[in-house]
């Protein structure tokens, strides 16, 4: 995961913030905006991760999220979950 800014006028801050994700079912790599990604932060491992829909295979994607994962998806104006 890695965080792609560009300007963009219309975006608070002057900057329009997409992630570069990867599918592991179809190996299609591409741009999603933060409205795309959820991140659900938990007491463990297991529990904190990220998930997406695949655009290119409908694919319901879940994956890890450690701290940097947390810290570039949060910057980036995703939506966050936290569960006790």
């Amino acid at each position: 995961m890695s965080v792609i800014t560009t300007p963009d006028t219309a975006a608070p801050g002057g900057e329009a913030v997409s992630f570069k994700a990867a599918c592991p079912d179809c190996r299609g790599r591409f741009e999603l905006t933060a409205g795309a990604l959820r991140l659900a932060i938990g007491g463990s491992r297991r529990t904190t991760f990220y998930s997406f829909t695949c655009p290119e295979c409908g694919a319901a994607v879940r994956k890890h999220a450690g701290e940097r994962i947390i810290e570039l998806l949060t910057g980036g104006g995703v939506s966050t979950l936290r569960s006790v």
